[in-house]
Order: C-alpha cells, then structure tokens, then sequence
C-alpha cells in the first residue's frame, strides 16, 4: 500500500493502527520532512542541561531537529537558545561544540553578535543605507523552558506548554534529580556520539523495549553480572514492567525486580554511601530515602528526544530519513563527587563504543533498517502483550517488561500530534 493518501498527503491513520505499523514511517522523506515539522518545531524538544552552560557566555551547540542552534547562558543569567545562522549569508556562526564566548563572530564576512543574538556591527557599514541592525540579529526560538535544570525549546510561538507536554513525567525526571542530595544532576562529563544508519524512532523505541533484552544483549549477560540479569530467563519470574505515562513518555521500570538498593549502581557499600544515605535521609527522612537507594533513576524517553537512561543521559538526533545520531553522557549527583568515577566508569562500559549495549543496539538498529525496505512484507507487528495490560490506581497503562506497551504507547501519540489540524 502507499501511504499517501488521493490528495497527497500521508494517511497516518492508516498507517499507525493499535496493534501494527507501517514500515515507510521509517523510510518515506516524506514522512521524515513532516516530523521535523510536527515534532521537532511545533514540540517541545530537549536541548541541554543547565549545567552546561555555568555562567555567562558559557554555550554549547545542538539541534532541534535538523535546524542547528546555540544554547547560551545570558550576561542577566537566563538561558537562550540561538539559531545557529549568520542573518547575512546562513553561514554557521558558533562551529564548537561547546565553549565560552563574548561574541559570535561569522567567519565568512565578520558580522558580529553578542551573546544575545543582537548584532553588534558588520565590517565596512558604508556599503549599506539605512541599515538596521536590531532587525538582523540572530533568530531566537520562541519559546524556551525549563523543568530541573533540563532545558527544552520550540520553534513555534505557539502551541502547549512544556509543563503540558511533560504531563505526569515530571515525576520521572524528579526519580533521577531527588537522588542528589542538591537536588540536581550535572553533565559535565562531555558527551559521545555514534552515528547509526536508521531512522530515528528506532533509538528510543528500542531504549524503551524490554523483549530484546536477553537476545541483543546476550553477550552482555554472558560476560558481565549487573542489575539486567534478572530480566532474561522465565518469563513467569521476570518482574521489571513498562508504562506508558502519556504524551508518548515511556518507561521501562527495573526496581520490581532488584533484591536490595544500589543495584543500579553496581551495589556500592562503605563510607561513602553512608555519608550518601545520610544527606538524603537529613532531607527526606529514612522512609522516603530507602525508597529512593532502592529504586534508582529512571530508565524512561521524554518524547520525543531525551532519554532518562538510568545513570546516563541521552539524545537522539535526526539527520535524515535513514541516519541519526545517538549522544550520551553520564549523570553526575550535584554534591556527591565521590560517585563520578564509578558514574564514568559504568558509562564507558554500557554506552561506549568499545561496550556492550551501545554497539548491539545500534547495530540491530541499521539491520532494522534494512530490513523495513521488503516490500513484500510492509507491516510491523506490535500486539504482544495487548490483552494483558492494565491500568494503576494512578491512570498508567502498565505491562511485563516483555510486552510491547511503551512501543503502542509512543506511536499513539505520535499519531495524535502527526493528525492534529
């Protein structure tokens, strides 16, 4: 079938149905170009990290979609998020990936803005009548937001607020931040990137997908004792969930399945946990704090680009149709220094490319690709587990970690915003 309708246009009605998918959501230009419009400049997409950017004229460069921009720390302390273009020519005027600047200065022609956006002058302004230059500083998103630290931004002037976006999510990016002592995490560490040669959607389908587990990563579980290992083998003993908590945010949840606290870190004990515990429980009290150790951070996608992955952090960025870039860098605990090295450690050794999960997944995601081009066979199933679903006493569909709730979840609501007028 094709999945343009008469007129044109993608029937996505058609071609996301409860229980299956088409495989030219993943492989149309079309469909490609029309996210990067619906999803990437109409919604809200995760950017960076406050602490990124410390103090004023501290940035660092991402993109919202395909559209390069500039994070930037303010000489009043706020945070603004810069297109990434000289308003003469669209030359890139930032190319570092990070840094501190008193101006951005486009190497082309040496128009020159402040940290603002605003331009502060061109060479050689006799070439010019009446020139203006409040009217060609740098575009500005129009809307950017935070929530913790996390900072998000969207290329529309218009439409839901973050905090409507992020609906009951919060409460996973409050499991990860409320295990500081400070109340927030940083990420200082630098990020790693992997190109891989599939469509985007892949990644965070697959971040939040606990059926490959024993299968993708077997050789992990082969080689490596971790917290993972208790959700391959029987099915009836496996006890890790997934929930969909609205708006296409998903998680897959762990802690029904760890035995005693710090399994998410490895089991760590001694002193320094002790002065750890101790922080929380000033804060928090034992209760809350006992619940917190146990628990861990959230392994969870804040759609549609930002991955909780428990004590790492990760974004996945569209290049095009068929290629994407997957960064990630470990969550550090905002006063407690005494976990980084381990918080680094397991980092290289579970997402970098000389680990096991990162390389496995990437690769199982460029044979999918190649895959979804059979023609002859156009559908994607997702039923497993359907009918056996059920929803909290808090209104969130949750399901066996095998079963394939966050994938219905994600496309759902990819749906909805995909056919909104």
């Amino acid at each position: 079938m094709s999945p343009h309708a008469p007129n044109g246009a993608i029937d996505y009605k058609t071609l996301v149905q409860d229980d299956r998918i088409h495989a030219s959501l993943y492989t149309d230009p079309q469909i490609f170009d029309d996210e990067l419009e619906r999803l990437f400049r109409r919604g809200w997409v995760f950017v960076g990290h406050a602490s990124e950017i410390p103090g004023p004229g501290h940035f660092v460069t991402r993109r919202v979609g395909t559209e390069p921009v500039i994070m930037v720390r303010g000489k009043d302390g706020g945070v603004d998020v810069l297109v990434n273009r000289c308003m003469h020519r669209g030359t890139m005027v930032c190319p570092a990936d990070h840094g501190s600047a008193r101006a951005f200065t486009c190497p082309y022609h040496g128009w020159t803005y402040d940290v603002s956006g605003e331009l502060l002058g061109v060479p050689y302004p006799g070439g010019y009548t009446a020139f203006d230059k409040s009217a060609h500083g740098l575009t500005r998103a129009p809307r950017v937001s935070s929530y913790r630290g996390f900072v998000f931004a969207s290329l529309s002037a218009e439409g839901i607020s973050l905090a409507e976006h992020l609906g009951a999510a919060t409460r996973l990016i409050d499991r990860s931040c409320d295990l500081s002592p400070a109340g927030e995490i940083e990420l200082t560490a630098g990020w790693v990137k992997h190109r891989c040669p599939a469509n985007w959607k892949a990644l965070p389908e697959n971040d939040s997908d606990g059926y490959h587990l024993g299968f993708v990563h077997r050789a992990l579980f082969s080689t490596v004792r971790s917290q993972y290992q208790r959700v391959v083998g029987d099915e009836k003993t496996i006890k890790a969930v997934v929930r969909d908590w609205g708006n296409g945010h998903i998680e897959i949840d762990w802690s029904p399945g760890y035995q005693g606290p710090f399994e998410w870190l490895g089991g760590v004990s001694g002193s320094t946990v002790a002065d750890f515990v101790a922080a929380l429980e000033r804060r928090d009290g034992a209760e809350v704090t006992r619940r917190r150790i146990f628990e861990g951070p959230a392994h969870a996608l804040i759609f549609p680009n930002l991955f909780l992955g428990e004590t790492n952090i990760a974004i996945v960025e569209p290049i095009s149709v068929e290629e994407c870039v997957h960064w990630h860098t470990p969550m550090f605990l905002k006063g407690v220094p005494e976990f980084r090295s381990r918080l680094l450690r397991m980092a290289e050794a579970g997402m970098g490319p000389a680990s096991f999960l990162m390389p496995e997944d990437l690769t199982v995601a460029s044979r999918h690709q190649l895959g979804l081009h059979a023609r002859t066979a156009p559908w994607l199933e997702l039923g497993r587990g359907l009918n056996s679903e059920r929803v909290d006493g808090e209104g969130r569909t949750g399901a066996h970690v095998t079963g394939e709730t966050t994938n219905r979840a994600l496309w759902r609501h990819y749906r909805a915003v995909m056919t909104e007028a």
